[in-house]
């Protein structure tokens, strides 16, 4: 998860100023390309769905960290931007298998173990991948290396991460049920809301996601800083899913998806308002701190509503995710360029993420607490 997602998706973010700065890359050129890799992923995901996979997960899941790690760095052999779309595609498509499978396998092996418990420890590893691309690009600044590095960077730690997991899972998933069609999901307002406000929030924090590192190149906070809040931003996203947790127990699925769409609303503010070290700081933990987790309990509140047809409803919110984080990055490009700031956009996405929380505050079934 570390590889395929905290580095194969958001490694951009940190190495993305560098790009725009030495490749005169402009906001619309960066957005496009982040949208490349969002639509690889919603590919990647629908593709999955299908039994194509069945008794082939561990090996579809290997391949697909092979080329994630080959991804990265063949970023650095270009300057090309259509090339560039190509190869963040296909990256997108990559990382989409290596999550779905691995979850089948990990959570598989989870529930045999009686360990569902630690669900949140494989999503943390989100944040760890955040991390080491933090760590990695701010490394790489001290030593005088550029973009390009930055990539060939990626793909060595992606390798090297390949290599752990292939030692370390061995078996694919194990068989539970029949699994037999699901019925078709059930006509309800609430699941429709909650799939609504899923699209919403996918448009809505992946701008930040996307140009939080860039937001603060544009305050001229240094490359170190930049390395500094993308940083903080995995330390707040490792333990996220489990810190949100007992809020879920408290408040129920949608309170908390409402109460942490606030919260990072709050921290998209932050990031373009106050300024100063301070703000992109907040944003970073702030975003940080919910985007996984909420990302996770939107699936939960939606899958509960749909509890017979679980994989269908997986589908069909990852779908209205998967758009929203494509045109996200593409509206954020495009204002930026006409506004000349990141401004604009960030405000965009944190009404986009206020809206998200109404929605969620006016499901039903979902808000009910979990005991």
């Amino acid at each position: 998860m570390a590889v395929a997602m905290g580095i194969g998706r958001f490694v951009y973010t940190p190495i993305l100023p560098g790009m725009m700065e030495g490749l005169g890359l402009s906001a619309s050129d960066a957005g496009s390309i982040a949208s490349a890799n969002y639509l690889g992923y919603l590919v990647g995901a629908v593709a999955a769905a299908f039994g194509w996979a069945h008794r082939r997960e561990h090996a579809t899941m290997l391949v697909g960290l092979v080329a994630n790690a080959v991804l990265a760095a063949a970023m650095a052999c270009t300057t090309s931007l259509p090339v560039f779309l190509l190869i963040r595609f296909a990256a997108g498509v990559a990382s989409a298998f290596v999550l779905v499978f691995s979850v089948t396998i990990v959570f598989s092996h989870l529930a045999a173990a009686g360990r569902n418990d630690l669900q949140a420890l494989h999503f943390g590893g989100v944040g760890l991948g955040i991390i080491l691309s933090a760590v990695l690009v701010g490394g790489l600044h001290l030593a005088g290396a550029g973009w390009a590095a930055g990539w060939i960077g990626a793909g060595v730690v992606s390798l090297a991460g390949f290599l752990i997991a292939a030692t370390l899972i061995r078996e694919g998933p194990i068989a539970v049920g029949d699994g037999g069609r699901e019925p078709r999901l059930p006509r309800s307002l609430d699941l429709a809301k909650i799939t609504a406000a899923y699209g919403i929030f996918g448009f809505g924090y992946i701008i930040t996601a996307t140009f939080l590192v860039a937001i603060v190149r544009q305050g001229e906070g240094g490359p170190l800083f930049e390395a500094a809040v993308w940083l903080v931003t995995g330390l707040a996203a490792f333990p996220s899913v489990y810190l949100w947790k007992p809020v879920v127990a408290r408040l129920g699925g949608m309170k908390t998806f409402a109460l942490g769409c606030v919260v990072e609303g709050i921290g998209v503010v932050a990031s373009v308002k106050l300024g100063g070290y301070a703000g992109p700081l907040i944003g970073g933990v702030l975003l940080g701190g919910t985007f996984v987790a909420l990302t996770t309990i939107g699936l939960v509140a939606g899958r509960a509503i749909a509890a017979e047809s679980p994989r269908r409803a997986l589908a069909v919110m990852t779908a209205f995710f998967g758009v929203g984080q494509i045109l996200g990055p593409i509206f954020a490009g495009f204002l930026a360029d006409r506004t000349g700031s990141f401004t604009a956009p960030s405000i965009g996405a944190a009404v986009a993420l206020l809206l998200c929380a109404l929605i969620g505050l006016s499901v039903g079934k979902a808000n009910r607490p979990q005991h």
